[in-house]
């Protein structure tokens, strides 16, 4: 497994978060580090995205990847940022193969059998299950991971302090991705203490599923 992705199995969790304000990058960077969550999956859900990796890779004690990855030219404007990681919704095997060919590590969206086998063809040993809840739950991640039982996931979707613990315990879960400590209201009433407080309580459920 990358080294990068192997620091996100330590982390359990990701924080996943859209950023339509450039201002708001740092302030939310220094939440989620105070709130001992140093990891952030900034999407490209709004233009702020790329100048938002780069304001919180410069920090040097967080792990910074991109989300809703569509396109190489978004891979490229992300890594040169300064991310670490890329996460994309679906399995575009223009972006997977970019990535595997030039060593940045990808979880790429995966909802059914053929898209998982896929990512196998492309050599991935981890890959996002999304919408997580939308499609089952654990349940159907149980049942994914049956007869792929070489691939590891970080599910994302629908996920939060109430099924969390249930993800985390599965063996075959590395991560999960969540946006419950940094929804949208929170960051946009500049509730920075709150992001802290609700991280802190996130990586205090994580520690449950180590013992």
């Amino acid at each position: 497994m990358h080294a990068e992705l192997l620091k996100l199995q330590k982390v359990r969790i990701i924080p996943v978060l859209a950023l339509p304000n450039v201002a708001d990058a740092a302030p939310v960077a220094e939440a989620l580090v105070k709130g001992g969550l140093p990891c952030a999956e900034v999407t490209f859900r709004t233009d702020a995205a790329v100048e938002a990796i780069r304001i919180m890779a410069k920090r040097g004690d967080m792990q910074v990847g991109a989300g809703t990855v569509l396109k190489v030219d978004q891979v490229k404007a992300a890594v040169d940022a300064g991310a670490t990681f890329i996460v994309s919704p679906g399995i575009n095997p223009k972006v997977v193969k970019y990535c595997v060919d030039n060593g940045i590590p990808i979880t790429p969206g995966t909802a059914n059998p053929t898209d998982i086998e896929v990512a196998l063809d492309h050599g991935l040993e981890v890959v996002k299950f999304f919408p997580a809840e939308t499609l089952g739950g654990l349940e159907a991640l149980q049942a994914f991971s049956a007869p792929y039982n070489m691939m590891r996931f970080i599910p994302t979707g629908g996920i939060g302090p109430k099924n969390l613990l249930d993800y985390l315990k599965f063996p075959k879960v590395i991560a999960c991705g969540g946006t419950w400590m940094v929804k949208a209201e929170l960051i946009a009433e500049k509730k920075f203490d709150q992001i802290a407080s609700l991280s802190r309580e996130a990586v205090q459920l994580a520690a449950g599923s180590r013992s």
